[in-house]
Order: C-alpha cells, then structure tokens, then sequence
C-alpha cells in the first residue's frame, strides 16, 4: 500500500506540470495567461496564492493551488491541507465549469489521497472525456483501477501512459505493474527508466528508494544498500530512505545501528507503519517493553487514522491480527469491500486466519497471490494458513518460497517461518 501512495504522490507531481502547461492551451473566456518565470518559486503555494491576489478568477492557477495542497498534504502527511485543497479546485471548476480537465484531474488525485478511490476513477475519467490525451489523468485512472483490484483495466491505462508522457510518473506505475505480476526484472527495468527520466529531486528520489526495495525483495541487499546510500547523499534525513537502509542494516545482523536508525527516523516521522518495523526489531532482540511502546504509538497512529475517517489500510489489518485486536477481521472485511485489492485480499486472509478460520483464509490467500506475485509476505502468509489445516506439504513448499525469494522479509516473520518448517507446525 505504501507503493501505491507514493505513486499517487508521483501522480500529484504530474497533475502539477500539466495544470501548469494548461494556460498554453486555455480557450477563451476566463483569464488563464501563461504563469511567468519571476512567479516560479520554491513554494507553489505561496505563488499560486500572490497570482490570485492579482487574478482572481484564473482558474488554471486555481487548480494548480488546489494540487499544491494534496502535495504538501501528501509529503507532511497532514490531512488538514486536504479541505483547502477541495476549496481550490471546486474554485477552479466554479470559474471553468466545462472542460476543466485540470481541475477535474486535481479532485481524482485528491480522492485518491484520501483513498476514495471510486470518485478519484470517476474524476479521472471525467477529465479523460475532456482530454483524452492528458496522461497524468490517466494516471489517476491507473491508480484507482489498481487499488480497485481492475487489474487489466489497470494496466492498459498504464500502458497508454507510458505511450504518451513516458517519464517518471509512467515508469513507475509500469513498475509496480510488473512488480504485481512477480516480474522483479521488469520491475528493475521499469524503475531505472523512471529514475532516468527524473529531474526533480522528490522523482529521484522516489526511484532511488523504490530500486532498493526491488532489491530488497528478491534478498539483495548489496544492491538495496547502494540505491538507498545514492538517495541519502541527495538528502540525508529522508524517512523512507533511512528506513530502507535501516532494514537492511538489520538483515545483516548489525541490529544496533538499525535500531538507532529507526529511533531517529520515528523521533522525527512516528508513522505507525515505521514504529511497527521498530517494535518487530526491538521485540527480535527481546527488548519486548521498549517494543510494546512502539506497538502503542502504531496503534495510537492508526486509531488517530480512523477517526479522522480514513478508511482501513492493509498494514494497519495486519498490525491489527498480528496483536491479536478483534477488530482486525471486521476492518479488514471493509477494506475488502472499499477496494478487493491484492494487498486488501492478503489483509483478508491474514485476518480471518487470527480469528480461526483458515478454510476461508485460504481462498483469500490464493486470491492475493493470483497474479503471480513474488512478495514473500504473501506466500508466507498462505504457507501458515495451510499449516493451520493440516496441509504440511503445500504449506512446506510456500514457506520454502517464502524464504527463498527473500530470506529478510520480516524480522517478525521469518523466526516464525523457519520454526513452522523445523517443527511442522505453525
């Protein structure tokens, strides 16, 4: 799930471009000038906000406002810009009702990032009918289809991306898309095109830690800690980039320094995700009071999450059944429901197994796995469902598959699976 949000981050960037080349080809009526260069700054919000003191109803900068916030919203993880940017592009859509396909792309975008991903396909489409040729509503399409579990509809509008705009934000989805059908090859090759293609340094970035995940996955860590070293050098404290090289400092056995890794990383960003990585750690070492700590700043994380009505996410259901919560199989229910993503129908099936019912957990387990994803994660997961029944051989075979696509998938997991496969038993 973290993949698909900093793809929408990526599509954010995109839509930001073409709101900004759209004043080149705006009809006549309303006042859309080409912004000029003395506007471009570093802070596209206070730019956008001084050429609207001057020109009030120029509804591409209105637009361009409105995908600002979802940026920022999306990099500080504060949803508290998300309502500004809605008042910016309905703005925008206000002054140019008819065929404002930048707008109507801004509000696909935004509902994805607040992961209502039906209306963020039906502003995509909306903005295609306007634009058939605007790849980063596509894009939104693309991500709305993926997390709605449409797959093929998925991929063919990735596929129509790259033919159009192949940059950064194409190649990225055509590497996830490769991802998803266990091609880590392709995946690479996807990924080092899009890292290509990058000229902004957030793009860089992204390819750079998305590389060393890809590495990471298939057990290579050498070439993890190189892609995640490349985009630390461009900037030192980015989160994700120290968690990355901090999970590979763990695999290697160097457990102190991933530790102080993830404690500066979590000091500065307590997303639950990276506080639950740190208490799987510290709970490997036998530190079990300093992990419950970070286990209850996660849920605390997540419970802020809920009531503020995002919906379930896949990492905080697994979290959920991990702990034993009982509400895990109900959040998991409605996610499913919302989006029958892969990672939704693996959530699933994690959860119905906490709660006892491996014969129903099985189905959703080869469901996750229907496209052929190699993630271990996932065959490890349908590995100790096949335990639960009693099947010892499939559910050998699936934890030998686990382990042998990535050795390091879990400092929580792996102990478990080894166990299971000395023993014969979960």
């Amino acid at each position: 799930m973290r993949r698909v949000m900093t793809l929408i981050a990526v599509s954010v960037l995109g839509v930001a471009l073409v709101v900004a080349a759209g004043a080149l080809l705006a009809p006549s009526g309303d006042p859309a000038p080409a912004r000029p260069a003395a506007a471009r700054g570093t802070d596209p919000i206070t730019a956008a906000q001084h050429r609207l003191q001057r020109l009030p109803r120029d509804w591409t900068t209105w637009a361009e406002l409105g995908m600002a916030y979802v940026q920022r919203a999306r990099s500080t993880g504060n949803p508290a810009d998300y309502p500004l940017a809605e008042q910016s592009l309905d703005r925008s859509l206000e002054i140019r009702p008819d065929r404002n396909a930048a707008a109507l792309t801004g509000m696909g975008a935004l509902a994805a990032a607040r992961h209502d991903f039906p209306a963020a396909l039906r502003h995509g489409r909306a903005a295609i009918a306007v634009d058939p040729y605007q790849a980063a509503a596509i894009g939104v399409v693309a991500d709305a289809l993926t997390e709605l579990g449409r797959y093929r509809e998925a991929f063919e509008a990735i596929q129509r991306m790259v033919d159009l705009r192949p940059d950064t934000a194409a190649y990225a989805r055509a590497s996830y898309s490769w991802e998803l059908r266990g091609d880590p090859g392709r995946a690479t090759g996807a990924m080092r095109r899009a890292l290509d293609a990058a000229s902004a340094t957030p793009d860089i970035l992204f390819a750079r830690y998305h590389l060393g995940e890809l590495a990471f996955g298939t057990g290579d860590l050498a070439a993890a800690a190189a892609e995640f070293e490349q985009g630390l050098r461009l900037a030192p404290e980015n989160a994700p980039l120290r968690v990355g090289r901090a999970r590979v400092h763990a695999a290697r056995g160097d457990t102190a320094t991933a530790v102080s890794e993830y404690r500066a990383v979590v000091a500065a960003d307590p997303s639950p995700a990276y506080a639950t990585e740190l208490g799987d750690l510290l709970s490997a070492l036998g530190q079990d009071t300093a992990a419950a700590e970070q286990y209850t700043l996660a849920e605390a994380g997540w419970a802020t999450q809920r009531g503020g009505g995002v919906p379930p996410e896949p990492d905080a259901v697994l979290f959920a059944a991990d702990h034993g919560d009982r509400a895990a199989l109900g959040r998991a229910r409605q996610l499913y429901a919302a989006r029958p993503s892969i990672a939704a129908a693996d959530a699933l099936a994690w959860a119905l197994r906490a709660a006892g019912r491996p014969a129903e957990a099985l189905r959703r387990a080869d469901e996750a796995l229907r496209l052929g994803s190699r993630d271990a994660l996932l065959h490890y997961h349908r590995g100790m469902i096949l335990a639960d029944l009693g099947r010892d051989e499939p559910a050998r075979a699936a934890l030998t598959t686990a382990l042998r696509l990535n050795p390091h998938f879990s400092v929580r997991h792996v102990p478990l699976a080894k166990a299971a496969l000395t023993s014969g038993r979960r």
